[in-house]
């Protein structure tokens, strides 16, 4: 395939950036996007011209790193994928693809497709932890009976890959998907009723602290999410932080 790629290249935070076009040829259908973008960057490599910033690390959908907003949709045009799951097959000869950050306060660029997702980071340090006693009296944590359902949301909850494509999607760059995701995992299991309280507080209130905005209740977070995170977490959340503040 041949290609022309429109990607936003910037020097740094502080920088004002723009998109450049860049055409491209020989694309095979089986290449991933990040094969692709492999590509152009040794073409630029060997033309003298610096390379294309963007993140990467598993390539394997497991990581999130590979938060790139591929023609106005995180992740590209498929659902339930990652950028480095997509595939140029999912594009025609002679198109024209627009490759840029996320796009959010709470996720500056720090150079050209690259941001700074560590808000994520500092949310989950909040609260996302349980306590586990390590005197020597522990309890082995299968004997501890859990139902079913609890324990498979749970796991759905914990399949959260943190790259922010629930940021992205919404209009007001809203982190409530991930947040209570993050808070989902732990609310289910009797392991995580210790912290409950200070959880919730915590979390929600560093989620706000980062810049994120309020839910729009639109459901483009769950739609873009490429793990499907539900919205029901969502509303389990709002329902704990309610449950906290009148704990006081």
């Amino acid at each position: 395939m041949n290609l022309t790629l429109k990607i936003w290249r910037q020097k740094d935070a502080k920088s004002k950036g723009s998109m450049v076009n860049y055409p491209i040829s020989g694309i095979e259908d089986d290449m991933s996007f990040l094969e692709m973008m492999d590509v152009l960057n040794e073409e630029l490599i060997n033309k003298g011209e610096e390379p294309v910033v963007f993140d990467h690390d598993c390539r394997e959908g497991i990581c999130g790193s590979c938060s790139l907003q591929i023609n106005g949709q995180p992740h590209g045009p498929d659902r339930l994928i990652t950028a480095c799951q997509l595939h140029m097959r999912s594009f025609k000869d002679g198109d024209t693809i627009f490759i840029e950050p996320f796009r959010a306060k709470a996720f500056p660029v720090i150079k050209d497709l690259m941001i700074d997702r560590s808000a994520f980071d500092r949310i989950q340090q909040a609260g996302g932890y349980i306590s586990v006693n390590t005197s020597g009296n522990t309890v082995d944590a299968n004997a501890i009976p859990i139902e079913k359902e609890n324990a498979d949301d749970s796991f759905a909850a914990a399949t959260c890959i943190g790259c922010g494509a629930c940021v992205a999607a919404c209009k007001n760059a809203s982190a409530m998907l991930f947040t209570s995701a993050k808070v989902s995992q732990f609310a289910l299991l009797p392991q995580g009723q210790v912290e409950a309280t200070d959880r919730v507080m915590a979390m929600v209130n560093q989620m706000d602290e980062e810049g994120f905005g309020n839910c729009t209740n639109t459901g483009a977070c769950e739609i873009e999410c490429p793990k499907g995170i539900s919205l029901e977490n969502i509303a389990r959340m709002n329902r704990e932080y309610l449950a906290a503040s009148l704990k006081g």
